[in-house]
């Protein structure tokens, strides 16, 4: 498969762009750390005020910070990348995920059992890669990953369709979960101290 098709045009500029400089146009305004990045566009970071002036209709993202290193909201992101295969985290009560590889102490992967692919970084969840940026190269090397929603969608309709061949599931559709019970189950049978004597 053509490479175009596995990566979006813009995504090489973001993972390659420098945030949080001080905006060149308003850098004595309050808000001027350039922390947006625009897909339309894909040129250099910029900040809240040259968003409302120059990129008022086009598609934005956000950049932030976590220990010194750039991170993406996983709602802003979802929306214009396939982000399956990449570890997510909860930082102060959003899910992130990395835009680029952060780098390691030297036995950080002995024992885990679920490292990235491309850095060998230790992971939380069965995941393959630890990053945006680590998912790229992946990508670059093997091709058997993608990015686009529209490689995306199209395996979900594919499955859609082989559902429909054998079976009288999309007749029913799948009776939703009880919703979560609010009770706290307790974690076992207490136990009271023996009596001294």
């Amino acid at each position: 498969m053509d490479r175009t098709m596995l990566v979006p045009p813009w995504l090489e500029q973001l993972l390659t762009t420098s945030f949080f400089r001080v905006c060149r146009t308003h850098g004595d305004a309050a808000r001027s750390e350039s922390n947006m990045f625009c897909l339309d566009c894909s040129g250099d970071a910029f900040c809240f005020y040259c968003r409302s002036s120059r990129h008022k209709d086009h598609q934005v993202i956000q950049i932030r910070r976590s220990s010194y290193h750039d991170v993406v909201r996983v709602s802003e992101v979802q929306k214009v990348l396939d982000i399956t295969g990449v570890q997510t985290y909860v930082i102060n009560s959003a899910r992130v995920m990395f835009l680029n590889e952060r780098p390691q102490p030297k036995a950080g992967s002995k024992g885990a059992s679920h490292i990235c692919e491309t850095c060998g970084r230790s992971l939380l969840d069965p995941v393959r890669f630890c990053s945006l940026g680590c998912k790229l190269a992946g990508i670059n090397r093997n091709g058997d990953a993608n990015f686009t929603l529209e490689a995306k969608n199209e395996e979900a309709m594919g499955g859609r369709e082989e559902l429909r061949e054998g079976s009288q599931q999309d007749i029913c559709p799948p009776t939703p979960p009880p919703p979560p019970s609010t009770t706290r189950r307790r974690k076992g049978i207490p136990h009271r101290a023996p009596f001294g004597s």
